[in-house]
C-alpha cells in the first residue's frame, strides 16, 4: 500500500461514517426523552378512526419494507394486531414510497423504524426510534388501559 492510500483511507472512513449516520435505517434503539411531538392536528385519519372504532390506541409504524430493522418489526406488529384485536389499531407507512413519504414528514421522523402511539383521541403519547420488542410495546400499551 502506498503512502498516499494510507492518508486517504481515514478520510474515506470518516466520510462514510458521517454520511451513514444521517440517512436511511438506524438499527439503534432510542426512546424519545423529549416530549412527544404535537401531531394531534395532523392525525386526522388515525385519530378519528380510533375514536370511531372504540379503540384505545393506534400504533403507527413508520419504516420501509426494504429496511432490516423495519422487517424485524413485522412479526411484532402482527402479534400486537392479533393479541389486542379491537383495542389497538396497527398502521404501517412505508416512508420510502411517495405515498408514505408524506407520513414521514407529518410525524417528523428522524430515523426508521419509528413507532408513534396515539391515544383514543388521536394525540401522540409515546414515540420510539429503532427496533421495539413486543414486551416493551406491551408496557406502553398498558399505559392506556390495553389488556
Amino acid at each position: 500500500m502506498s503512502f498516499k492510500n494510507v492518508r486517504i483511507a481515514p478520510f474515506m472512513l470518516s466520510m462514510l461514517l458521517i454520511l451513514s449516520s444521517g440517512t436511511g435505517c438506524n438499527s439503534g434503539s432510542t426512546d424519545s426523552t423529549a416530549p412527544a411531538v404535537n401531531t394531534a392536528g395532523n392525525n386526522a385519519v388515525e385519530g378519528n378512526a380510533t375514536a370511531a372504532e372504540g379503540l384505545k390506541v393506534t400504533f403507527v409504524e413508520l419504516g420501509s419494507v426494504n429496511c432490516i430493522p423495519c422487517k424485524m418489526m413485522r412479526p411484532v406488529m402482527d402479534k400486537i394486531e392479533q393479541q389486542y384485536k379491537g383495542q389497538v389499531k396497527v398502521v404501517f407507512h412505508d416512508v420510502w414510497t411517495p405515498e408514505g413519504r408524506t407520513s414521514g414528514i407529518k410525524y417528523a421522523i428522524r430515523v426508521i423504524p419509528t413507532q408513534v402511539f396515539l391515544d383514543k383521541d388521536g394525540k401522540e403519547y409515546y414515540r420510539h426510534e429503532g427496533f421495539f420488542a413486543f414486551e416493551e410495546i406491551d408496557k406502553i400499551l398498558k399505559q392506556k388501559g390495553v389488556w
